[in-house]
């Protein structure tokens, strides 16, 4: 399935139905006695959160979205029928903007969160009321928004080819596609970490795509990577040791910081883990032991190939959340 984490929709509420002018005589009543019912309700267009999704790829393809008309009035008072609520799922962790204004409406951020983005119209007047049919109003129409930023426990970050891809895929039963070129992650990749012994201590884990220089002004992969960022609780900072890619991990550290930092200051502020990753590769010894005199930081040594120093970085995550 198509990761899809942004879209615009139309949506439009149901209109009133029409109220009903009628008139009841009998042989007991001198004068016509109004007895005209109100019309039903417009349906309202609501969006609900669900955690069984996890892309907005159906609003891609589909992006006009109708409540169902109110019934119309009969006779004898009696109201129409009330129309249908027009019922929208999206995935838990979605943004609802007003297209138009740019106001944020809600964060959905919890399964079965619900919202209505688009009111029905009101049902138009009988004659029972005052003699006089008033007509029934339109449903709201407006243009929305979609963003959703993924909600996990714990992101991996780092340049491409950082070994976040193979590191989920070792610690959770994901299958994430692994190569030697950069951007071979170019949407975020949803693990579960599980602990056999406990099921309270599962987390969620997030491949997140590689950031280069500029990510924050929407370079490479940009916003499309900071964004989901900001939804984890904590940051695993994966580094490439060996500087098998040619960059050199000290610079490495030091760029990604950066880019963290110019994005938000809740990302600056977030708590982040220190892992030095291919340990298994040559000259990677060399340059821990350079980039330890250089960056006073606390940083986990692991072989995510190998699954080597695994169990120490699960039990420091599972720790901090």
């Amino acid at each position: 399935m198509a990761f899809v984490d942004k879209a615009r929709i139309q949506v439009q509420a149901g209109n009133g139905g029409k109220g009903c002018e009628s008139h009841y005589q009998d042989k007991y009543t001198r004068y016509p006695l109004p007895n005209g019912g109100d019309g039903g309700r417009g349906g309202n267009v609501v969006f609900v959160a669900d955690r069984n999704l996890h892309t907005l790829l159906d609003y891609r393809f589909k992006q006009h979205y109708v409540g169902e008309r109110g019934g119309h009035a009969s006779s004898n008072n009696k109201t129409g029928k009330r129309g249908d609520d027009c019922i929208l799922r999206v995935p838990v962790g979605t943004i609802l903007w007003d297209f138009d204004t740019d106001l944020l409406i809600r964060d959905l951020n919890v399964h079965g969160d619900t919202v209505i983005v688009a009111k029905g119209g009101d049902g138009g007047r009988g004659n029972n009321h005052n003699r006089t049919v008033l007509p029934p109003k339109e449903g709201e129409v407006k243009t929305i928004r979609l963003e959703l930023k993924i909600i996990a426990d714990v992101g991996l970050v780092g340049f491409p080819n950082a070994g976040k891809s193979t590191l989920i895929c070792a610690v959770s039963k994901v299958k994430s596609k692994i190569a030697s070129y950069h951007f071979t992650t170019k949407a975020p990749i949803l693990g579960i970490v599980e602990d056999e012994d406990d099921p309270d201590k599962n987390f969620v884990m997030a491949d997140l795509p590689g950031l280069i220089e500029g990510a924050h002004e929407g370079k490479g992969l940009g916003h499309q990577f900071l964004k989901h960022a900001e939804r984890t609780k904590i940051l695993v900072h994966v580094i490439d040791m060996s500087g098998s890619e040619g960059r050199d991990p000290v610079d490495d550290y030091y760029q990604i910081c950066e880019e963290l930092d110019l994005y938000s200051e809740d990302l600056s502020q977030k708590h982040r883990i220190l892992v030095a990753n291919k340990m298994d590769l040559p000259d990677s010894k060399k340059n821990l032991t350079r980039f330890k005199r250089k960056v006073t930081k606390d940083i986990l040594s692991i072989s995510a190939k190998d699954k080597e120093g695994l169990d120490k970085l699960l039990a420091t995550i599972r720790l901090l959340l």
